[in-house]
């Protein structure tokens, strides 16, 4: 499984350096890769989210034993570990591919990060919508800029890094 996940790791990164050139003033190959990879699992994120909101829950309660979730925090339940999974593939093996720190010690750490990553959007969310009255769009994008930022270099200097 690590020979298959290896060389497509390695095939992806040569569609995404295929593309890279007229980036080359403005960013490195790795931050690039960073911003390919992470938009395409973004994107895979919400296709498994609306496959399991439309055909696998068919827009209806997910029942999980005291707790009964409607359809769409259940798909976000659903698809959240799924789209954090493949995000670390995408890390591991087409951004980060240099680090060699342990596997499990990587998803551990990624954990972490996508979790802090969590409580900054919230913290942002809270602080600009509720707090300063902004619209919650703008504020979920400038939310998402700084979650990108501390997610790049965390997963750089922490998640992936060289020991």
């Amino acid at each position: 499984m690590r020979k298959f996940l290896e060389s497509t790791g390695r095939l992806i990164s040569l569609v995404i350096d295929f593309f890279y050139p007229p980036f080359r003033k403005y960013m490195t190959l790795q931050f690039f890769r960073y911003g390919v990879t992470g938009a395409g699992n973004v994107l895979f994120s919400l296709v498994v989210y609306y496959v399991v909101y439309n055909f696998v829950l068919r827009k209806e309660l997910l029942p999980l034993g005291f707790f009964t979730f409607s359809a769409h925090i259940g798909s976000l339940i659903i698809a959240f570990p799924i789209s954090t999974f493949t995000g670390f593939l995408l890390q591991k093996y087409v951004t980060f591919t240099e680090s060699d720190l342990r596997g499990h010690v990587q998803l551990y750490r990624y954990f972490i990060v996508v979790l802090v990553n969590l409580v900054i959007n919230v913290v942002f969310l809270k602080l600009l919508v509720d707090g300063f009255h902004f619209w919650s769009t703008p504020s979920q994008a400038v939310a998402t800029f700084f979650c990108i930022l501390f997610s790049y270099f965390s997963q750089k200097k922490f998640t992936f890094k060289n020991v």
